[in-house]
C-alpha cells in the first residue's frame, strides 16, 4: 500500500517517526512534507497529501499537526477524501469501519507517539463494513457534487 504523508511543523518529528516503522513494515511512504521543525503552514503539506488520494496515485494519507484539527479540515476540502480525526484506537476503527476514511490527521500534541503507532497501524489494518454505511457515504458525494442532499 502506498501511503502519502503530510505534516505541518508541529506534526514533523511525528511524520518522521510514522515513515519510518511505514517503510518498515513494508509500506511506500510519499513524504509531502514539511521537512523540519520550522513553523510552517498546514494546507501547504497537507492539501498535495490529500489529493495524491483523490487521484489515486496512493491508497492512504497520514496527516498530522499540533491538534489535527486544521489537517482534517484541509484535507476535507479536496473533493474524494473522508477524513477522520482520531485521538484513540476506536476512533481510527470507527473511521475506517463506518466512514471508509482514506485519510487520518492525528494531533501531535494530544496523543503520544506509541498510541499514533498504535491507532495507525490499526488504520491501515482495517477494512470498510460497507453494508449501511455505503448509502450515507453516497449521500456524502452527491452533496459534494450537487450541493444538495434528498433526505
Amino acid at each position: 500500500m502506498k501511503i502519502a504523508l503530510g505534516s505541518d511543523h508541529a506534526g514533523f518529528l511525528y511524520k518522521e517517526a510514522l515513515k519510518t516503522m511505514l517503510t518498515e513494515q513494508g509500506y511506500e511512504v510519499v513524504d509531502c512534507g514539511a521537512y523540519n521543525t520550522a513553523p510552517s503552514d498546514y494546507p501547504l503539506y497537507v492539501i498535495p497529501a490529500a489529493q495524491k488520494v483523490a487521484a489515486g496515485e496512493c491508497e492512504r494519507a497520514i496527516v498530522l499537526g499540533g491538534s489535527g484539527n486544521g489537517e482534517a479540515m484541509a484535507a476535507n476540502k479536496v473533493k474524494g477524501v473522508r477524513c477522520a480525526l482520531a485521538w484513540n484506537e476506536e476512533t481510527a476503527l470507527l473511521s475506517r469501519k463506518h466512514n471508509n476514511a482514506n485519510v487520518l490527521s492525528l494531533g501531535a500534541r494530544l496523543l503520544s507517539l506509541e498510541t499514533a503507532k498504535q491507532v495507525v497501524m490499526l488504520w491501515l489494518t482495517t477494512s470498510f463494513e460497507h453494508g449501511r454505511h455505503e448509502q450515507r457515504l453516497q449521500q456524502l458525494s452527491n452533496y459534494q457534487e450537487n450541493q444538495n442532499i434528498t433526505l
